[in-house]
């Protein structure tokens, strides 16, 4: 089988050859920053229209001034928070005319994190958004210099930020799962926790406090990883206590693991163990039972973070912080406890 040569994209020279007027002319009629007579603009759109010409969005920016490109710098692109989060700067981006570049950190040791930084300095980047949802995107973060205009993104995190910041507050969601779990009767919550980039995530600080607040018992987190496998893993050791009978997962793929474990152990969810996940992944209205979780809208946390880089690179201002409180969906993994439906 032979495998046609693939065609070279059309560039400006051939724009300007079939429409029969010079590369200048041509980079005129795209700028826009020189008149140019009708007739030459229309022999110039009938050119790139017969060849299906593109302009090149690093060339405009030369041409025009304007840098037309952000970078986004992530330390993952497949889980679901961070590529819901990824499509919401990329489509705000995109309607304002901006290319989106992704850099994955790939951990946060320096020679990793100063090669993605300087790949990034290396193109012609108006500003650049940072998802510190882990170590190495953080440690990313800190390396740009104060020159670029960035917006960070992440959960919940106490303190002042040293740049423009977009959240959701899951420390706030934890504290509203915790308290409907209290109050279908359960005597405590146990909590199943995601990696943090520092002591501790924004909603295990928020499990712990409304435990606190309704002078329940506060059991010792139970320390997971982002994956279904690391949930059925902390599953099977929660089932072997008795005194568990709900559960706040860190994420859904760990309450996914979780009910798998305690399935595989002869509890049943809700009627033993109450799971409760976090993020509402597609998938979660879907399993069985359905999963009660915390509604995290990534995609409009995305949108936000990209509107407050665009006033940054615009007027050189931002608002300092912007937070969305995410929505608990009642679904059918949570319940009253067996001793208080007798």
């Amino acid at each position: 089988m032979t495998v046609p040569a693939r065609r070279k994209p059309p560039v400006i020279a051939d724009v300007a050859r079939v429409a029969g007027v010079s590369v200048p002319t041509v980079s005129r009629v795209l700028t826009g920053s020189t008149p140019v007579s009708d007739a030459k603009r229309a022999q110039v759109m009938a050119a790139i229209e017969t060849l299906g010409y593109r302009p090149n969005a690093a060339a405009r920016a030369l041409v025009s001034g304007r840098q037309s490109m952000i970078s986004v710098l992530a330390g993952n692109t497949m889980r679901y928070g961070y590529a819901a989060t990824l499509q919401g700067v990329e489509e705000a981006a995109r309607a304002a005319g901006y290319l989106v570049v992704i850099t994955v950190v790939e951990s946060d040791d320096p020679v990793v994190v100063d090669a993605a930084v300087s790949l990034v300095l290396g193109q012609a980047v108006a500003g650049a958004v940072v998802l510190e949802f882990d170590s190495a995107a953080l440690a990313a973060s800190r390396a740009l210099p104060s020159s670029v205009p960035v917006v960070t993104v992440s959960s919940a995190t106490p303190g002042e930020r040293a740049r423009p910041h977009a959240e959701v507050d899951d420390r706030s969601a934890a504290g509203d799962a915790v308290r409907y779990l209290l109050g279908l009767g359960h005597r405590t919550v146990h909590h199943v926790s995601i990696p943090s980039t520092g002591p501790e995530v924004g909603r295990t600080i928020g499990w712990r406090e409304a435990l606190e607040a309704a002078g329940a018992p506060v059991p010792e987190p139970v320390a997971a990883g982002w994956e279904p496998s690391s949930g059925y893993e902390a599953g099977m050791l929660l089932a072997r206590d008795p005194g568990v009978t709900a559960v706040l997962a860190g994420n859904d793929q760990l309450a996914i693991g979780l009910m798998r474990a305690f399935a595989d152990a002869g509890r049943a969810v809700p009627g033993d163990v109450s799971v409760v996940g976090f993020d509402d992944e597609p998938f979660a209205a879907m399993w069985s039972p359905p999963l009660t979780t915390v509604a995290q809208d990534f995609v409009g946390l995305g949108r936000r973070a990209f509107g407050m880089l665009s006033d940054l690179m615009l007027t050189g201002t931002s608002t300092a912080r912007s937070t969305a409180v995410p929505e608990l969906l009642v679904r059918g993994s949570a319940a009253p406890p067996a001793g208080a439906r007798d």
